[in-house]
């Protein structure tokens, strides 16, 4: 999700779920300790319980980070074994980290002695052509012992060669039984689906067999089936925010950042167009949002203008 799940868009989230879990764009050790602190890790008090996620392979780098994640006040450091994008790889992290799972555990023990927040592990099921079950477990089995006792785990192959990351997200088949498989040989971790839940129904259909459930384009591009997750699968509160007041968070949201940090109306904007999903007027409400010829205008007058198409009579231009 790097470029995706920033401040902005996790403050939108938390307005519709006041309990899943919310996960940072992946920030590499590099950019956290040469880019500056602030700019990546700069958070709201709102978005708790919400995790860092890391990408790196240094030991000593991943440990300093997890400080520095810790003193901003994440609740989980994560370490990404999964992403399988060439930038990546040049950088000898993400899923090509799985074929170390030593160098893994050696990060992961790093950490762990250095915070006291929970150190967690994404990975997939396997990278390239090594589809054994094996494989996998072996990983697991590796890097619990240095301490890990959460896994994310992306229920694909990452193939590291041929494949750009999205199709990576779609070539390769799913294999969901080998991620069951995972709870049933390690029941004192937990372990976390990840890849190609697109339903509250498939959440639950899973549900019986892992602790939990990951989620990450579907509920960005269709954002309000987060309203259901506290009251259906959280033991809490339903929510009971309208898109109205949704949209309208947003837009002071919108204007205090712009006030306290400068932030242009459009940076924030862009994470909420799939609100209004299913919505008559949907398309229109989008392009206004959408249209940076708007950018001059005030966030509060562009989202009146957005809200006047959904009172238009136009059917066609639903989703």
């Amino acid at each position: 999700m790097l470029d995706w799940t920033d401040k902005h868009c996790r403050y939108f989230h938390r307005l519709l779920t006041k309990k899943t879990r919310l996960y940072t764009e992946m920030v590499t050790t590099g950019g956290l300790l040469f880019g500056g602190e602030r700019r990546h890790l700069r958070l709201d008090e709102s978005e708790h319980p919400v995790a860092l996620q890391l990408g790196g392979s240094e030991p000593a780098d991943l440990a300093r980070c997890a400080r520095i994640g810790e003193r901003w006040s994440y609740d989980e450091i994560n370490l990404n074994c999964g992403c399988p994008s060439e930038r990546v790889r040049r950088g000898a992290f993400g899923a090509c980290l799985m074929a170390e799972p030593r160098l893994v555990a050696d990060g992961v023990k790093a950490m762990v002695d250095a915070v006291s927040v929970p150190v967690t592990v994404k990975h997939r099921v396997g990278i390239d052509r090594e589809e054994s079950y094996g494989f996998v477990r072996d990983f697991v089995g590796t890097v619990a012992q240095a301490g890990c006792h959460v896994f994310i785990v992306h229920a694909r192959n990452a193939w590291l060669q041929g494949l750009s990351p999205k199709e990576n997200r779609e070539i390769p088949p799913l294999r969901h039984e080998l991620v069951h498989q995972l709870k049933r040989d390690f029941p004192g971790l937990t372990i976390v689906l990840n890849g190609g839940i697109t339903s509250d129904e498939q959440i639950a259909a899973h549900l019986p067999h892992v602790d939990g459930v990951m989620l990450g384009r579907e509920a960005y591009h269709h954002p309000w089936m987060m309203t259901a997750w506290d009251a259906r699968f959280l033991g809490g509160a339903a929510c009971e925010a309208t898109r109205d007041a949704v949209e309208d968070a947003m837009v002071a949201y919108m204007q205090r950042e712009a006030v306290e940090d400068g932030t242009p109306w459009p940076a924030i904007a862009r994470h909420i167009l799939g609100l209004r999903h299913g919505e008559r007027g949907a398309r229109l409400w989008r392009q206004v949002w959408s249209d940076h010829k708007r950018k001059p205008l005030p966030a509060a007058e562009v989202a009146a203008q957005a809200r006047a198409c959904l009172r238009a009579d136009a059917p066609a231009l639903a989703d």
